[in-house]
């Protein structure tokens, strides 16, 4: 009786090890920090989305955070700018679903280098520009009524939402890469050259669509990196994808890496660059997360030897509900924010929360070259 109750263990314990040795390998947890704003700025009326940030080349700590509120025009949609105090100083008003906005330093109009602003008005289909004064005053439309895109498409296909812009180092020619609120597989986005209208303001041609979507969400979240070329995007179901910002780049619409493809607890959304002067630093991706949401760090560099290998380095939580958009500096901008300034999105108190820079990093970076 003994020898076939040895016989049964062996038979029933020799799959039972198999089975155990197949099983895949668990992934650690992403180690997350937990880190406080300075502040908060004032809240929108509505619904925020997403923020840029403007630096003051003459007066840091006079930068500017813009962010949209995100409704109609009949309801207050508007493009809304504070100080890094967190006071609103301007409400530009009329703005018929504004989702996302970017900034670019030095379009040339009338042979003058301008700062501009541009937002996706989403219910007209439309890019509204706006040029930022050298220290930071009112801002003043360069647009008027808009400049239209994703002509020839109909419905969602031909809603803006997200938006990059992006300044080619060699020229200096200016681009803005925009998404849609849906779109096919291939060529979600459309990329627009920016340029003097002869008029004193601005108008927009068509250079490309490109872009692998997987079908899962939507892609919101895009970021250029002017000084690599390279440009990323959120595909909210799946991971982040890599392209090469210029559209004269050879191969520009084959997509470079995919990363980002775990770990995640909520849509990717809000992509941020910490970019320092001397080609490294960080690309921070958020985890939409109800209550809490996470922020993602990257090497922005890659790593050695493959500059589009990109391994998730941890995280931070700061308490923002849902985050949405999300925009980050390297620059110092006075004594609050020595290391640069990191600006979330805050879904249910209807603001948006500033960190310093330096405590999103890791903390070797952090303690080290911020």
């Amino acid at each position: 009786m003994r020898a076939l109750s040895a016989k049964l263990f062996a038979l029933c314990a020799g799959p039972v090890t198999l089975a155990l040795a197949a099983a895949p390998a668990v992934a650690p947890p992403i180690p997350i920090r937990d880190i406080i704003p300075v502040r908060a700025t004032q809240p929108v009326a509505n619904d925020p989305d997403d923020p840029a940030i403007w630096v003051n080349p003459r007066d840091p700590a006079g930068s500017l955070i813009l962010g949209t509120n995100k409704v109609k025009a009949s309801e207050g949609g508007a493009l809304c700018v504070f100080g890094l105090d967190g006071n609103l100083r301007q409400t530009i008003p009329n703005l018929d679903r504004p989702n996302n906005v970017d900034i670019e330093y030095g379009l040339k109009i009338g042979g003058v280098p301008t700062d501009i602003a541009v937002v996706t008005e989403r219910l007209t289909n439309r890019l509204r520009v706006y040029r930022i004064p050298p220290d930071g005053g009112k801002l003043t439309e360069l647009s008027s009524p808009g400049l239209r895109v994703f002509a020839g498409e109909t419905g969602e296909q031909a809603a803006p939402m997200g938006i990059a812009l992006y300044k080619r180092p060699k020229d200096r020619a200016v681009f803005a890469v925009v998404g849609r609120k849906t779109g096919p597989k291939q060529g979600y986005l459309w990329q627009y050259r920016l340029r003097d209208n002869g008029r004193g303001g601005v108008k927009a041609s068509k250079v490309r669509a490109f872009g692998t979507f997987s079908g899962a969400g939507e892609i919101e979240a895009i970021a250029v990196d002017d000084a690599l070329g390279y440009l990323y995007y959120a595909d909210e179901g799946l991971g982040i994808r890599k392209y090469a910002a210029d559209p004269d780049a050879k191969n520009a619409n084959v997509e470079l890496a995919r990363f980002g493809t775990s770990g995640f607890q909520g849509d990717r959304e809000g992509i941020a660059l910490y970019a320092r002067a001397d080609g490294t630093g960080y690309l921070v991706c958020t985890d939409q997360v109800r209550g809490s949401s996470r922020y993602f760090r990257f090497r922005r560099e890659g790593e050695p030897g493959n500059p589009h290998e990109h391994r998730v380095l941890g995280g931070v939580r700061g308490g923002a509900d849902e985050t949405d958009g999300a925009e980050m500096v390297a620059t110092p901008l006075g004594p609050d924010f020595p290391s640069g300034l990191f600006v979330v999105m805050n879904s249910g108190p209807k603001n948006f929360l500033l960190f310093r820079a330096g405590d999103v990093l890791p903390k070797t970076s952090a303690a080290g070259r911020r």
